[in-house]
Order: C-alpha cells, then sequence, then structure tokens
C-alpha cells in the first residue's frame, strides 16, 4: 500500500483537486501541444454553440474536443515517465511514445471526422 494514500474524505477530494490543477499548469507551462489544444478548445467549443445542431450534436462537438485535451495530457504523462527512467535511446521508450503520439493523431482525426459529420 502507497503512503500517499492515507487521506480519506474531504481531505483526499482537496489534494486530489490540487494535484489535478499542478497536473493542468505543467501541461499547459511545459507542453507547446497542450497549449495548441487549449486554443482550438477555445474556438471550436464556442463555435458549438452558434451552430444550428441538436442538443446531443453539440454535446458530441464539445467532447471530442475535449476528449483531444486528455489524450494529449495522458500522452504527455507516458512521455515524462519514459524520460524519468531513462533519456537513453532504446527500442521500447520510442514504442511507447509513438504510441502515446499515435493516440493523438486518433483523437484529432475525431475531431475533425465528428465535426464534419455533424456539419455537412
Amino acid at each position: 500500500m502507497s503512503p500517499f494514500k492515507g487521506q480519506t474524505g474531504l481531505k483526499r477530494i482537496l489534494n486530489a483537486s490540487g494535484y489535478s490543477l499542478d497536473g493542468l499548469r505543467a501541461a499547459f507551462t511545459g507542453e507547446a501541444a497542450f497549449r495548441q489544444l487549449v486554443l482550438l478548445n477555445v474556438i471550436l467549443i464556442p463555435i458549438s454553440f452558434f451552430l444550428n445542431v441538436s442538443r446531443v450534436e453539440q454535446a458530441l462537438l464539445i467532447a471530442v474536443c475535449l476528449l483531444a485535451l486528455i489524450v494529449e495530457l495522458l500522452n504527455s504523462a507516458v512521455e515524462a515517465a519514459i524520460d524519468r527512467i531513462s533519456l537513453e535511446l532504446h527500442p521500447l521508450s520510442k514504442n511507447a511514445k509513438d504510441m502515446g503520439s499515435a493516440a493523438q493523431f486518433v483523437a484529432l482525426t475525431m475531431i475533425a471526422l465528428v465535426w464534419a459529420v455533424i456539419l455537412l
């Protein structure tokens, strides 16, 4: 059992919220790709409110945008963990980083496809 898992109740929720904000701050300050996705979300999400689409379609338009942010956070976490282990070039490290990048490519493709299907 981890010594960091000792908190319960409201204290645990407050700690977790602080860690989450720290993660968002680290991603925003240290990852250009995350900042670019935030900008994309700042543009696309407000646009979704002005489109003549159903609420379900609007929810999908917003959800795929937010999903790309989630994927980028996980991709950045994988990269940080790999770099923490070793900066040495290794095929498994390359595979892990490439798979994270591929996941983000799929998420961005999903944004384009969902927006295209709903708007066209």
